[in-house]
Parts: C-alpha cells; structure tokens; sequence
C-alpha cells in the first residue's frame, strides 16, 4: 500500500502523462494557436532549463537520485526544445511540438514507476 505522500507523487505524475498525451495531439494535429516568437516563450524556455540544471545541481533531499535525474533531465530537455520551437520554421514545430510531448509523457511513466518501486521508509 502506498503511503499518502507517495500516492500524491504518483497521481501529479500521472497528470504529466496527460498533459504529454495533449501536447502530442496538439502536435501532431497541428492545432497551434499560440505565439511561439513571443518573449513570454522564450521566459518560459529559459526558466525550465534553468529549473532543471538546478534540480541536477542541487537534487532535492526527499526524492531518490534516479527521481531527481528523470526530474531534472526532463526540464532541460523541455526547455530545449521550446527554444528550438521558437526559431524553426513552421512545419516543423507540429514534430517538435509533439517531441516535447513524449518527453512528458516520458517523464511522467518514469517518475509514476520509480515512485512506486521506491523502498518505502521503515516506520
């Protein structure tokens, strides 16, 4: 049985799955109905692989270390491609688009199986 904490952990994973499967079906719709040159895109960019550079550089105490490399790596990735997303041209930001998506969902079933697979402490 999983203690509260960790089924808490499970279910905010699980909702990276589906925000993975939408931005998937947006891709690859290519349903695209947002300024991707603006600079509130390129903020968002930067913040997500600084925020995952920093989960690298300095791993959160309260989750493993594979927890904190998935969780950091992810971000990195995501921000990347969002940078790259802002200076293609436009047929291929669809693609792109839902690249980032498999890395979500990615990061979600990696993070949802490690959580559960996790020693639970000794109370």
């Amino acid at each position: 049985m999983l203690s509260t904490d960790r089924f808490l952990r499970v279910i905010v994973e699980l909702l990276f799955v589906l925000l993975g499967g939408l931005v998937v079906w947006l891709g690859v719709t290519g349903h695209i109905f947002f300024s991707r040159r603006s600079l509130g895109w390129l903020g968002v960019s930067v913040i997500l692989i600084l925020w995952g550079a920093r989960g690298l550089y300095k791993p959160s105490r309260l989750l493993t270390r594979r927890e904190n490399w998935v969780r950091g790596v992810s971000l990195v990735l995501l921000g990347l491609l969002m940078v790259v997303i802002s200076r293609v041209a436009f047929p291929h930001v669809g693609p792109l688009l839902a690249a980032a998506g498999v890395v979500l969902v990615l990061r979600g079933v990696l993070g949802a199986v490690l959580v559960i697979r996790a020693n639970a402490p000794v109370v």
